[in-house]
């Protein structure tokens, strides 16, 4: 089993000191590379606190890319519909070349209206947006070239500059657990990213097939599975209760923003304004989503606990846990654990052997 770190903090919960919003972003980058872990993970999101110290994960790549050695430096994720394929591979391009080769891309096709105010014209059909845009990337990486129209209005075909150090680009597709983006991501021959919200570890194991049967028909062997990555919140401490206290509040406040988030912009027909739930209501529902995130939907506890959650998403076939710490758990609390996570990823990679 992989570690990797994963970064998605609420603004509101990031780094008390304005100036040092990224400390705990560039200091968890140098002990994952340092410690063994695989990659480190940063988002793209827009317009919400939700996330919203991220909303360039190609600029957070060139820093960590400055300060590490070997870690493998990757957006989780680009919103693939709000960019023009040429600049992401521009964008990339340099940070793979100021890494030494280190970069990979997992795309999404965004979800929420309000991101596409970038690009209101691609909301309607993000999903086929999404598809051409990582066939066109895979394609300028590999030095081939896409139509565009210029100025004048006149058609050309363009490369993308510079050329990166990897000859093909790693690509993961996001899922919030949609089982047809799982088949999506096995026809595309790209890796899977995803998530426990809104869906448990049983439903997830049944996706993963899904995932492996396509990936499997598309490379024409079984022997090539793919790689499928579950991103799950992190904070490890050597007192369990101690750990839950630490959690509770911050944990808390995240699943509120994110609720706050999901609830006013779901499908139409299923959208709940926040507003109109009474306190109770409200409270009892973030109640609920903490106990159950605590008790089986994260990496939360002591090593002895988080083991045998490692253990439960191994045999739902998954290949690398992201561990999401940036949630609003202090600095100085993440940090003093990093030493028990780095236990949790030794111990997790001698039981796999």
């Amino acid at each position: 089993m992989d570690f990797s770190l994963f970064y998605f903090a609420n603004e509101q919960e990031a780094e008390a000191d304005s100036t040092d919003r990224y400390g705990l972003l560039l200091e968890g980058a140098k002990f994952a590379d340092t410690h063994g872990f695989t990659a480190v993970w940063t988002p793209e999101r827009h317009f919400h606190e939700f996330g919203g110290i991220y909303p360039n994960p190609s600029v957070l790549g060139a820093a960590i890319a400055t300060v590490t050695e070997r870690v493998g430096i990757r957006a989780g994720s680009v919103v693939a519909p709000l960019h023009h394929p040429v600049r992401i591979a521009e964008e990339w391009s340099v940070v793979d070349n100021l890494s030494g080769g280190r970069v990979g891309v997992s795309f999404a096709s965004g979800w929420h209206p309000q991101d596409f105010a970038l690009r209101p014209e691609n909301f309607a059909d993000r999903k086929a947006k999404l598809e051409t845009t990582v066939e066109e990337v895979r394609e300028l990486w590999r030095g081939g070239s896409v139509s565009v129209v210029d100025g004048a209005g006149e058609p050309q075909r363009v490369r993308s500059y510079p050329r990166p150090v990897q000859a093909e680009l790693p690509v993961w597709i996001t899922s919030s657990g949609g089982p047809e983006t799982f088949r999506a991501a096995g026809r595309a021959r790209a890796g899977l990213l995803t998530h426990l919200v809104g869906q448990s570890l049983d439903d997830l194991s049944d996706k993963v097939a899904l995932y492996r049967e396509e990936y499997a028909a598309q490379s024409g062997s079984d022997q090539e599975r793919g790689h499928v990555v579950l991103m799950l919140h992190t904070y490890l401490h050597e007192d369990e209760d101690v750990a839950k206290e630490t959690v509770r509040a911050p944990l808390s406040a995240y699943l509120r923003s994110f609720a706050g988030l999901t609830m006013s912009s779901g499908p139409k027909g299923r959208r709940i304004d926040p507003a109109t739930l009474s306190p109770r209501h409200f409270d009892a529902m973030v109640e609920r989503s903490f106990e159950r995130y605590f008790d089986e939907g994260g990496l939360l506890g002591t090593v002895e606990k988080t083991v045998d959650v490692v253990e439960r998403v191994r045999k739902a076939d998954v290949d690398e846990i992201a561990c999401l710490i940036d949630f609003g758990v202090t600095r100085d609390k993440v940090v003093a654990g990093f030493d028990l996570l780095g236990s949790l990823r030794a111990a997790a990679s001698k039981d796999s052997r």
